[in-house]
């Protein structure tokens, strides 16, 4: 009986704990899908395979990094069942479809496509801060990096997206 209780308050807090940590799960499946009813299904497929792993969780403050990298791994899994559309932007460009004039939509395309170009090292602490909220510590834990490369990777990071964005870094100190 007690074994029943002690389990039945264990499944309680982590459903609390997957409830706290879903909005950001979901931005970050978002950012990396750009696609809400995908990210939606990535969020709710993880959820399910981190209940079904619940217990290889021994620490449950170090839940969200866990949580995101099932994101990741349920967001690349994705792409062995998803079939993509695809559009043929000459017919869009005859029809004169209004999502292709979109000045803030194409700003931030812009940023998203320059986001992508930047190498992994770099891409992903940036995405974890500014995206996720992560402090410095949480990032180096995450990329088993110390503070310092955190700091340097993300100056490197910014300074590579401005570049990428078209502005003048040459009057920037160097670092």
């Amino acid at each position: 009986m007690k074994d029943q209780v002690g389990g039945t308050q264990k499944r309680a807090r982590f459903q609390a704990l997957c409830q706290s940590l879903r909005p950001d799960l979901l931005r970050f499946a978002f950012w990396l899908s750009r696609d809400r009813a995908l990210a939606e299904d990535v969020v709710q497929e993880t959820m399910l395979r981190a209940w079904k792993a619940q217990d290889s969780l021994l620490d449950e403050a170090a839940a969200k990094p866990w949580f995101l990298t099932i994101i990741r791994r349920e967001y690349a899994r994705s792409f062995e069942r998803k079939r993509f559309v695809t559009v043929d932007v000459d017919e869009l460009v005859a029809r004169e479809e209004p999502m292709l004039a979109a000045a803030e939509e194409q700003n931030l395309a812009e940023l998203r496509a320059a986001l992508f170009k930047l190498p992994d090292e770099y891409r992903e602490p940036l995405v974890l801060q500014v995206l996720m909220g992560f402090s410095t510590a949480e990032i180096a834990r995450e990329l088993g990096l110390s503070g310092a490369a955190v700091l340097t990777r993300l100056f490197r990071a910014r300074k590579q997206l401005r570049v990428l964005c078209g502005e003048d870094t040459s009057l920037d100190p160097q670092g």
